[in-house]
């Protein structure tokens, strides 16, 4: 009969994501793996077959958490403009807000750091770009039909459009402040 597992998966998930969030995926040691999951690296090694694919791991979790969120909110109800602003205005808020200062997003740090020469965490961070620019083309497609944006408008490239402006805000909150953060919000939403 199988040993039972010792420590809970999402937790040491959790913790893992932390430490890829802090310092990317090359500066993060089995050491600092180690030290914040707080298993040992043979159990990290059985559990996760070894540092990258616990990476993996944490940029689904990422997606599963973040981008399920957003996604919600894009597919709520009221007007298209305030629930795009919500979205953007939530990357703001994690930007400017008491979280740990400069961290990013996840999947772009991943795109930045390994995109083109890791070809499963850029499928991983492609699912996610991908994910949300497909919420932002649904809910536009919607606020069309309800004539809520211009009929003449493409909700394709309007969704591309705001897929950039969201990631371009993770990208600038590295050193904007938070009125210039803001500012390309309000921008943004002109366009709509």
């Amino acid at each position: 009969m199988p040993r039972p597992k010792a420590f809970d998966p999402d937790r040491v998930v959790d913790a893992a994501m932390t430490a890829f969030w802090n310092k990317g995926y090359a500066a993060t040691s089995a050491q600092d793996l180690v030290d914040t999951t707080g298993l040992g690296r043979g159990s990290l090694y059985n559990a996760f077959s070894g540092k990258h694919q616990l990476f993996l791991e944490c940029l689904r979790r990422y997606e599963s958490e973040w981008a399920t969120t957003q996604v919600e909110v894009l597919r709520g109800d009221g007007p298209v403009r305030d629930r795009v602003r919500a979205v953007l205005m939530t990357v703001v808020d994690e930007e400017t807000g008491a979280a740990p200062a400069n961290r990013g997003c996840l999947a772009v740090n991943a795109a930045i750091e390994l995109g083109g020469s890791d070809a499963e965490a850029t499928a991983l961070v492609r699912h996610t770009f991908n994910r949300m620019q497909d919420a932002f083309q649904e809910a536009l497609e919607r606020a069309r039909r309800d004539g809520e944006i211009d009929a003449d408008r493409k909700p394709a490239a309007l969704a591309a459009y705001l897929l950039n402006a969201m990631y371009g805000l993770r990208v600038l909150g590295r050193t904007a402040d938070r009125d210039t953060l803001t500012d390309i919000v309000e921008t943004t939403m002109r366009m709509l």
